[in-house]
């Protein structure tokens, strides 16, 4: 593409140019040479991350395929040893590619916390007494961050107090509720017959070492089933993007927490025999989870892959189709909304013209902007589920970028067709209600003297061959009515069209204006020669309706009025030092300026800072 293309997802956040991008431009460290700077590089750290967990591997081969088929954990487990092994690198290699991917989100580094505390989970099965007590120690960690990437993905952040109970609940039972038991627990008593010596026992009771840890499985029962409970509610509430976001992860979470609620309960009622199978079950459960978390990696890969159809759908010879319906398809997002920008107006409009809000905080949408040549283009209105796959948006609006700006130009045009139908129908109403105040006006007032001036007139005409004397009042009198009524018609014809702007023009014209102003008004004027009727007609009404406006809301205290003509633009300026708030929507009075602004091809533009007083600018055509 000939210009440079960007994408920003909140307004203020800055990117580079050329490609599109999220990323956020951080600020230069105080005293850093040309703005530079200093980061670690986290390649360092994810490289002894990575050999820390093949050592881990290695590590737990050895001690599985050292303990025998009587001593290892998952004796009864089909490819166990590849299984623990494999499982705990996918946790850590799915947490480095994370990691890598969105170094500010917890996933990556809960992955990896996973996947060591998985393979911490196998020390029991060791010969060493020192390191079977402290694999019973940390056994089951591993479930704390399984609960937490559960329930965060793919966010990496727990949403309310009930996530964060469960987390808490679950690090209570592999911490505490393991120690207490291991404190009365003879090994070879309780956990297997060749077991290595416990030594956190402090006083043995193989009984009540028994009951706690059926305490600590009754525990776990509410804590699984309010797990299923949460993630069932979540997907019933999801939308289509979201459900397609976590689809694998969730499927693989609610078997296992499924399992180790029917595990628990198996125990404590003594199935031994369903315990085992239902163990079986879980401990595949909990091996999938990484694999689900991969695929959902690999899901997005594609989805990105993917673009490249978009820019032969969208640039195809065919006639131009709306690009809604591919970049839906292209971001698996069936509710996208699109929004183009109309610089006339400083906002967005669809498709067909019409104004297009903007989604609020808390709706569970998200607007991305894209900017070509650090120019608005358009705004995509899409799930919330999408900024966790921000590459996809980025690729999905770089290969949509020509597209939606041709798109823009339309929409801009229709825009302007629909404002300008809108703009006539003010016009006419506006008119039609004109002529009903004069003709109300005319009735009320000057109508009415008229016809008194008519009946006095008819009085004088009886009087005067009889009674001089006594016609002489009616006569002063009708004189006086007469005024009267030519003062109002003057007043009237005033309000249609100032004489003083047809004989002298805008500059005395706008002088008088000043001059009759509620506010001290201060005039600068740079305007040589007569300029068109219209021009002048509407340049007059801009400044008398501003004037008038600011004398009745701002609470101000002067005004500044300016106007100037260069270049064939004849520019108009009233500012005043009043409260401000005020815009073309707040009423009908600068709605129709900017009509008759607008109906002559210029341009009303209105700022209106709260607590910084009101600019408003008409600019005209008047070469």
């Amino acid at each position: 593409m000939g210009s440079a293309l960007r994408k920003r997802s909140r307004p203020g956040q800055a990117s580079g140019r050329g490609q599109a991008t999220s990323g956020v431009v951080l600020p230069a460290a105080p005293g850093a040479a040309g703005g530079a700077v200093m980061r670690r590089d986290p390649n360092g750290w994810q490289l002894l991350v990575a050999v820390a967990g093949l050592l881990a591997g290695a590590g737990v081969a050895w001690v599985v395929s050292s303990a025998g088929p009587v001593r290892a954990s998952f004796s009864n487990v089909p490819f166990a040893l590849p299984v623990a092994v494999l499982v705990g690198w996918s946790f850590i290699g799915s947490g480095l590619l994370a990691w890598r991917a969105r170094p500010g989100n917890h996933l990556g580094a809960v992955l990896i916390f996973t996947g060591f505390a998985w393979f911490a989970s196998v020390l029991p099965d060791a010969h060493n007494p020192v390191l079977f007590t402290a694999g019973e120690v940390v056994q089951l960690f591993y479930y704390v961050g399984f609960v937490y990437l559960i329930l965060s993905f793919p966010s990496g952040r727990l949403r309310g107090g009930l996530d964060h109970g469960l987390v808490a609940a679950a690090i209570v039972l592999v911490t505490i509720g393991r120690l207490d038991w291991l404190l009365f627990a003879d090994s070879r008593a309780v956990i297997c017959s060749r077991c290595p010596a416990n030594l956190l026992e402090v006083v043995r009771d193989d009984a009540l070492a028994r009951r706690l840890f059926d305490i600590q499985l009754i525990i776990a029962v509410p804590v699984a089933v309010v797990g299923l409970g949460l993630l069932a509610g979540r997907w019933r509430r999801a939308s289509h993007a979201q459900r397609h976001a976590v689809m694998p992860v969730a499927v693989a979470g609610v078997v296992a927490f499924a399992a180790v609620a029917a595990f628990a309960v198996a125990l404590v009622v003594g199935a031994g025999s369903a315990a085992a199978v239902l163990s079986r079950v879980g401990w595949y459960a909990a091996a999938a989870v990484p694999v689900a978390v991969l695929a959902v990696m690999i899901q997005r890969r594609l989805a990105q892959g993917a673009v490249a159809g978009l820019v032969v759908e969208l640039g195809g010879p065919g006639p131009v189709a709306d690009p809604r319906d591919a970049l839906s398809r292209a971001l698996g997002d069936p509710s996208l909304a699109l929004g183009y920008w109309f610089a006339a107006e400083s906002r967005y409009v669809d498709r067909n013209g019409g104004a297009v809000v903007l989604p609020g905080a808390g709706s569970g949408r998200r607007s991305t902007v894209v900017e070509r040549d650090g120019q608005p283009v358009a705004v995509l209105i899409h799930d919330a589920a999408l900024e966790h796959n921000a590459k996809l948006v980025d690729s999905v609006c770089a290969a949509a970028g020509l597209a939606l700006e041709n798109e823009r130009l339309a929409a801009e045009l229709r825009a302007r067709l629909v404002e300008l139908q809108a703009s006539r129908a003010r016009l006419v109403e506006a008119t039609d209600a004109e002529r009903r105040r004069i003709e109300r006006d005319l009735h009320d007032g000057t109508q009415q003297r008229l016809v008194s001036i008519a009946m006095s007139l008819g009085l004088v005409e009886a009087k005067l061959p009889g009674d001089p004397e006594y016609a002489k009042p009616i006569v002063a009198e009708t004189r006086d009515a007469l005024a009267a009524a030519l003062a109002e018609l003057r007043d009237l014809t005033q309000g249609i069209y100032p004489a003083i702007l047809t004989e002298r023009g805008l500059p005395a014209a706008l002088d008088e204006l000043c001059g009759r102003s509620a506010l001290t008004a201060h005039l600068r004027l740079f305007l040589e020669g007569r300029l068109p009727i219209p021009v002048e007609t509407a340049a007059y009404y801009v400044v008398s309706e501003a004037l008038t406006n600011a004398a009745k809301y701002s609470r101000a205290s002067e005004v500044r009025v300016a106007a100037n003509c260069t270049g064939g633009v004849l520019t108009v300026e009233v500012a005043d030092d009043g409260v401000g708030g005020a815009g073309k929507g707040n009423g009908s009075g600068l709605r129709g300026l900017a009509d008759r602004v607008e109906a002559l091809d210029g341009r009303l533009t209105v700022s209106s800072p709260p607590g910084q007083g009101t600019t408003l600018r008409a600019e005209f055509p008047c070469g």
